[in-house]
């Protein structure tokens, strides 16, 4: 086999099950690749390449085991998911040098499934950010363009993934942060619904948007991996008591005929998508009619409001979240502070980055007296409006579609200085998390002036992954390839 890395998760997977190629060939092809590829694009955070290699010498010695759906397959974590025993900083100052003591929820089922941890991603600080610009650490690039961002800001997974630096990447999607670097990579995202896969271990950001989910190349590789993290966790109050479908068994080329599919109006007339983004969506659509899907226009009227929406909850969520980073148990401690308000104050203007003092700061703006009404209460009853819109037009269809991101990846830099343009280009992913449904993101092809890749999104009704998978395979099966960056 020349080109291990070239090959999908599925494909690799049955390449190990017969002994084709070994767990410690295809980790040691992984850890090549990451070495030749990591000065370009700077995905990774952490390599964990003894540990690697330990694991795959393991797996072998034990012999391959089909109970074992990732016995053998390399794989990367975001920073953001704690790893016993291995360094997790969630891309901050604040953090640095903290090695948990527990895995999250998903790590544990990626280890129980015989997957081998090549290491961590690199991410915005707490997950906060669009393009990867704000990890402390280091600016992760688009592997298909490393002048262009990756996206955010799970950017150091879809990076990793669409570098051929691992076969699978889990992310986090708090307002679009899976999906949206998926789209600006090429690769596949799917951001489940809220509850479908636990959150514990997960480093907070808003705990009523936050969703752990995977990035792969191909929809059956990430159906894969869902099926793998999801399921009922008693250590996290909000995971669902519901059982496992396997999402990749029902894959069938014919399974849109016949399918009602919906496109928002305020989407699809957004002035701000760009022309090259709707002409790649437009032929998508195209190819699903084609295919017998029937194409039919759905409102949501309070779309425009979702973008205030959710911030206001965010940066409530984060304000709250983050008041734990304080250099007292753990992490950054400030020296030579006189008293304990001292410590506090010191500790967190230093550990924390620009983006996420901007979000604590509002959030904390929103909760306080006299404006807690007026702000944060005023939104959560948008959320339920919205929530509400997305379940009427899902009752008339069997899905929706959406462009994911307005635009194609954009030059690094370019919007560093003007958080307000940032937080629009997440206009069309975050309403999803505010009402807690799946979305999973697709390439559809390339843009025809920037020639980069564009995604779009399918979306569903809550807990119902399997059919999104199976919609979005049979249109995979059928759109223009985006092909593979030259790195």
């Amino acid at each position: 086999m020349t080109d291990i890395c070239s090959l999908s998760l599925t494909a690799v997977a049955n390449a190990l099950q017969k002994k084709e190629i070994s767990a410690l060939e295809t980790t040691q092809a992984c850890l090549n690749r990451i070495e030749a590829t990591e000065p370009k694009i700077a995905a990774m955070l952490l390599v964990n390449n003894e540990n690697a290699l330990q694991r795959a010498r393991s797996l072998d010695a034990a012999g391959p085991d089909p109970a074992l759906p990732l016995w053998g397959v390399p794989v990367t974590v975001k920073d953001a998911l704690s790893t016993k025993g291995i360094v997790t900083t969630a891309a901050s100052r604040i953090l640095e040098g903290y090695t948990p003591f527990f895995d999250a929820f998903a790590v544990e089922k990626l280890h129980k499934a015989g997957a081998v941890l090549l290491g961590k991603t690199n991410l915005d600080e707490f997950a906060m950010g669009s393009t990867t610009e704000n990890s402390a650490y280091q600016t992760t690039r688009n592997p298909r363009d490393t002048t262009k961002t990756p996206g955010g800001s799970s950017g150091g997974s879809a990076a990793s993934v669409t570098a051929g630096q691992c076969f699978a990447s889990l992310g986090s999607d708090t307002g679009g942060s899976i999906r949206q670097p998926a789209a600006l990579c090429g690769c596949v995202g799917i951001k489940p619904t809220y509850g479908r896969v636990s959150r514990y271990g997960l480093i907070a950001y808003g705990s009523s948007l936050d969703q752990i989910g995977p990035l792969a190349r191909t929809v059956e590789d990430c159906a894969c991996v869902l099926r793998v993290i999801a399921g009922h966790d008693p250590r996290d109050a909000t995971s669902a008591l519901l059982s496992v479908e396997d999402y990749a068994a029902g894959l069938d080329k014919n399974a849109l005929k016949g399918v009602r599919l919906g496109m928002p109006k305020e989407f699809f007339n957004n002035e701000g998508l760009s022309a090259e983004v709707r002409l790649a969506c437009e032929d998508a659509l195209k190819t699903a009619r084609n295919l017998g899907v029937e194409l039919v226009e759905v409102r949501l009227p309070h779309t425009e409001a979702a973008i205030a929406t959710y911030y206001i909850i965010a940066m409530a969520e984060a304000s709250s979240n983050l008041a734990r980073f304080d250099g007292i148990r753990y992490g950054k401690r400030a020296n030579s502070t006189k008293d304990l308000a001292e410590l506090y104050e010191c500790s967190r203007s230093e550990g924390f980055g620009q983006e996420v003092k901007r979000r604590i700061m509002l959030g904390t703006y929103v909760l306080s007296a006299g404006y807690y009404d007026a702000y944060y209460r005023k939104a959560a009853q948008v959320r339920r409006l919205l929530r509400d819109e997305y379940l009427t037009a899902l009752a008339a269809c069997d899905a929706l579609c959406a462009p994911v991101s307005p635009i194609t990846a954009w030059q690094l830099g370019s919007h560093t200085t003007d958080p307000l343009r940032m937080y629009l280009m997440d206009a069309f992913t975050l309403s999803l998390n505010l009402a807690g449904l799946p979305g999973l993101s697709l390439p559809v092809g390339l843009g025809k002036e920037s020639n980069m890749p564009v995604g779009m999104q399918l979306i569903g009704n809550a807990f119902d992954e399997a059919r999104l998978i199976a919609l979005a395979h049979a249109l995979e099966q059928n759109l223009p390839d985006v092909g593979r960056p030259a790195l």
